[in-house]
């Protein structure tokens, strides 16, 4: 198993609940096909530039270990997610 982290970014106008709702079902995922190690919210943070015509977001990081081909997965899985406004998988050595 590789140690994983991802980083997204979700749509300002959600409500509480229903981020807490994506941020779930995200952790749930990965849980399934891994191992959560930590999950870090940042909360709503101002952008560095317009994406999607927001000018900020909701900031999440989530720790992770699973085998390697679940991280292709996840990708398409967030790409698919309306709420995710931009996210990146990255593998921690």
């Amino acid at each position: 198993m590789n140690k994983y982290e991802v980083m997204f970014i979700l749509n300002p106008e959600l409500g509480e609940e229903d981020t807490q709702s994506v941020i779930t079902k995200f952790k749930d995922l990965i849980a399934a096909n891994g191992e959560v190690e930590n999950l870090t919210e940042w909360g709503k943070r101002r952008l560095a530039y317009l994406i999607q015509d927001f000018a900020e977001g909701y900031y999440v990081i989530i720790d992770f270990a699973s085998d390697p081909d679940f991280p292709m997965e996840l990708d398409r899985v967030m790409k698919i997610n309306d709420s995710v406004i931009r996210h990146m998988i990255i593998r921690k050595e």
